[in-house]
């Protein structure tokens, strides 16, 4: 009997709660640059996005993008385009392909993959001078990429 309810219980609660599914990052499937799913299964909070667009240790999109939404942000690189009004220029697919991998959107960029773990060419171990042993972490995390992409969202002319 006891094992009757139990086993109840874990289907009702099962029922109600959502199978939340992150994608690695070796299955990352682009389409033409655009990911359509979510990598993290959640969606993202634009106020942790642009604190990761803004930390050294993440992120730190404003090193090369300007955005003028941030303006108490100093330092903002001019190397890259603005991120103004890119919520107008691409979709939420488009975004997150582009935070996730940019390479898989415009050949030949210097913006850095996010979200990868193989394929570099040759980095480093901290700064020890020697090539690291076993498989890299990504930069972000999957919830943080789903972060970034809400508060791109947020980017509007």
């Amino acid at each position: 009997m006891h094992r009757q309810l139990w086993l109840a219980s874990v289907v009702a609660l099962s029922a109600v709660t959502p199978a939340v599914s992150e994608t690695a990052p070796a299955a990352v499937a682009y389409e033409e640059g655009a990911v359509a799913q979510s990598l993290s299964g959640q969606p993202g909070d634009p106020e942790s996005g642009a604190k990761i667009m803004t930390t050294n240790a993440l992120g730190n999109c404003v090193a090369c993008h300007q955005i003028a939404a941030m303006p108490d942000v100093p330092f903002q690189g001019d190397i890259a385009p603005p991120l103004d009004g890119v919520a107008d220029r691409y979709d939420e697919a488009h975004l997150r392909g582009i935070v996730a991998n940019a390479k898989m959107t415009f050949d030949g960029t210097f913006m850095p993959a996010f979200y990868k773990t193989t394929g570099f060419v040759r980095p480093g171990n901290a700064y020890t001078g020697k090539a690291p042993e076993g498989e890299l972490a990504p930069i972000l995390t999957a919830q943080q990429i789903e972060d970034v992409v809400a508060y791109l969202l947020t980017l509007k002319e």
